[in-house]
């Protein structure tokens, strides 16, 4: 039987993981897994430093913690590219870890032609991505153009503290 870990990621706080864990775990059981961990993160996956979870699992998989980790689609892992997704694919591999996806059940299949699969699906993750960065700015462009006040309303509050911004220069 193999220990393996879930790796469950959602972009923002107002998101939850919990759409990606039971299902993961019920999957992981079907195929005779022993879910050992679950790492969960609310953050974004194009800004270095913010996947403290999936550090901690890599970190972890250097001691043999487990055998798989299983993640809803490989864009939970990155959604900085082909050689992003693929050189976590690799590191991991390398410690004996296996990383398996529910949405893409190629990932179950060994051979040549994985790493193709892995670095297309990394690509086409980041294409979307960048789709719908390119949407939202254009709509917000449009909205100004069209005369909308963008922003909050004048008047309200941060629900939570700002960090402070360092802006670069020297302090004299």
């Amino acid at each position: 039987m193999k220990n393996v870990v879930i790796y469950a990621r959602v972009s923002t706080d107002e998101q939850s993981a919990e759409n990606q864990t039971p299902v993961l775990a019920k999957w992981a059981t079907a195929r005779g897994y022993t879910v050992v961990e679950v790492y969960s993160e609310s953050a974004s996956a194009w800004k270095d430093g913010h996947q403290k979870e999936l550090a901690r699992l890599v970190n972890d998989s250097h001691r043999r913690k487990f055998d798989v980790v299983i993640v809803w689609a490989l864009d939970r892992l990155s959604r900085q590219g082909a050689l992003a997704v693929l050189q976590l694919v690799n590191k991991l591999s390398i410690n004996g870890v296996k990383v398996l996806s529910y949405q893409e059940p190629w990932t179950e299949v060994s051979g040549e032609l994985s790493s193709l699969l892995y670095a297309l699906t990394a690509w086409v993750a980041e294409m979307e991505s960048k789709r719908r960065s390119e949407r939202t700015i254009a709509g917000l462009q449009r909205r100004k153009a069209a005369g909308v006040k963008l922003g909050r309303p004048v008047g309200s509050l941060d629900k939570k503290k700002r960090r402070e911004k360092t802006s670069g220069r020297r302090q004299a």
